[in-house]
């Protein structure tokens, strides 16, 4: 190729290298593509979705695929379908290929193959980059036969890729979630210990329930539901037998403790494994539990043993408090950028360091929306083209309808719930509406925006996290009472130039999640008359006399 050379002479300068082929780099590839930009996907594997090809071990998804919403809106449905890439309407989508709930992860890998072909991507495999360096052009990379590669800016969609090994002396006795042996007959009678009570750790732990004596999972943590939390990265249903079999006394046991030191010793049928524990939840309680088998099953974080100084982009546990360990993922700025390595930015699952465990970007069907954002990010910065607007009339007639129409067919509002939303910038000229927008992106001025906005997100309730089964719903017909609403519902804030909240609207939930009848647009028509004699009278004030 004409990007890559094995000879003494640097290669020609590409305008953008992007690093992994899954679906991150596939999503982002598609954009680039489209524009006609220049631009080269290198994987370090054989093909495309090299992830996907090994991973989960047990092969079964937990991204759910709906076929039939009772909806033909293509839109509407990406809603209900968290695997497929972002594409014209009539691309081809995961549903087509399978007609499980829960696909195979097999039946992935064949839809981004055919994905990669359908849009002509430009992709070089077997390229597995070993070495990444800043020079006066930009990125130079080499890969692993010592071929070079030359970019003005480097996209790392790479995804955590490198199994997390929590600093516990003797752990490197136990077996890693990657590499242990599946069939469950080598567990056969068996005491087992499953460090983690992520969906991986329940995957090994329910895969066993019919082959160990017991199953253990520990972690200092205590067990996150995804239907509490509503983040699809905590434990789903899906997993949660061995938890049944826990409160009902079947010989296992889910461990809220410190594991502090992991020894192996003879014992009467080999070689065992005594962990040393403090309970976080009796006082301190420490205990030793004897175990035939020990796997790790603590998550993954990114991989930056392949980038020199000057290259290497700072590594932080996430964006907010909750974490995601220690330098699991990459810091950036809520343009996708390093923190400190200018033109080094990132797609796929590692944009999770933005809003961890609040978003849904470490996912594909959330993902998919922070590439699309990224590329409008680049096309801004680099290419002269703003971020798209339409214009709408600042009315508040005309504001309701484009918000409703939003929010009732969205699906980046719908599957980034709190991250991505609108924005509408307020002049006397008239609105412009931005969509699909990272909202702190917006207040970080990441917008032309001039003046007072809007921004239009989909959100939960604030404590819709304490018993989403049990609560008291709001009313339909108490719309006075609308920011009491659980579910998800929308909300439109009012802020100022400086991205400060002056006002904020909740439109009350509906179990259906449309938001067509009196209750839902009369308060919110009579809250943008409010807020346009609020936002443009002071900016028209500027020009005459009030």
């Amino acid at each position: 190729m004409s990007n890559v050379i094995s000879s003494g002479l640097l290669p020609r300068v590409l305008d953008y290298i992007v690093l992994g082929a899954g679906p991150g780099g596939l999503q982002l590839g598609y954009y680039l593509q489209r524009a006609g930009m220049d631009y080269l996907i290198l994987e370090g594997g054989p093909s495309v979705a090299s992830f996907f090809r090994e991973f989960p071990r047990h092969r079964t998804l937990l991204s759910i695929n709906k076929r039939f919403t009772g909806s033909d809106d293509p839109e509407l449905n990406l809603r209900w379908d968290w695997n497929s890439l972002l594409a014209e309407p009539s691309a081809r989508r995961l549903s087509s290929y399978t007609s499980a709930y829960f696909p195979d992860a097999d039946d992935l890998v064949r839809y981004l193959e055919d994905y990669a072909v359908d849009h002509a991507l430009a992709i070089e495999c077997d390229a597995r980059i070993e070495r990444v360096d800043r020079n006066s052009d930009g990125f130079a990379l080499e890969d692993r036969r010592g071929r070079r590669y030359q970019a003005r800016r480097l996209i790392v969609a790479t995804g955590p890729s490198r199994p997390y090994i929590p600093q516990i002396p003797g752990i490197e006795l136990a077996e890693g979630y990657s590499s242990y042996a599946i069939d469950p007959r080598g567990f056969d009678g068996q005491r087992v210990l499953i460090l983690g009570k992520g969906n991986t750790a329940f995957e090994v732990a329910n895969s066993l329930l019919g082959a160990a004596a017991s199953i253990h999972l520990c972690s200092p943590h205590s067990v996150r539901l995804a239907w509490r939390t509503h983040y699809v990265g905590n434990l789903r249903a899906i997993n949660t037998p061995l938890l049944d079999s826990y409160q009902l006394k079947s010989q296992n046991a889910v461990l809220d403790a410190d594991l502090l030191r992991l020894t192996a010793r003879e014992g009467a049928r080999g070689v065992e494994f005594v962990a040393s524990f403090a309970y976080r939840h009796a006082d301190g309680e420490r205990e030793e539990l004897v175990y035939d088998r020990v796997i790790t099953c603590t998550g993954w974080r990114f991989d930056d043993s392949i980038y020199v100084d000057g290259a290497r982009p700072e590594l932080t546990c996430g964006s907010d408090a909750s974490g995601g360990g220690p330098g699991r993922y990459p810091a950036m700025t809520p343009a996708f950028e390093s923190t400190n390595v200018p033109g080094l930015y990132f797609a796929g699952a590692i944009t999770a360091s933005r809003a961890h465990h609040r978003a849904t970007s470490a996912f594909i069907h959330g993902f998919r929306y922070t590439a699309a954002a990224l590329y409008r990010v680049l096309r801004a910065r680099y290419h002269a083209e703003p971020w798209p607007a339409r214009q709408v009339a600042a009315r508040s007639d005309a504001l309701t309808d484009a918000i409703l129409s939003r929010v009732n067919r969205s699906s980046s509002m719908w599957q980034q719930f709190g991250y991505i939303g609108d924005v509408v910038a307020l002049t006397p000229a008239g609105a412009r509406y931005y969509e699909d927008v990272p909202i702190e992106l917006a207040r970080a001025g990441g917008l032309p925006l001039a003046g007072p906005y809007l921004t239009v997100t989909l959100e939960y309730g604030a404590r819709a996290h304490l018993d989403p089964f049990g609560s008291e719903r709001v009313r339909r017909d108490d719309v006075g009472r609308a920011a009491d609403s659980q579910f998800l519902h929308p909300i439109i804030r009012r802020c100022d130039i400086r991205g400060e909240v002056i006002d904020e609207h909740h439109i009350i939930e509906d179990l259906a999640a449309e938001w067509r009848e009196p209750e839902h647009v009369e308060p919110l028509r009579q809250f943008l008359t409010r807020t346009l004699d609020a936002a443009l009278c002071p900016l028209e004030c500027h020009a005459k006399p009030c």
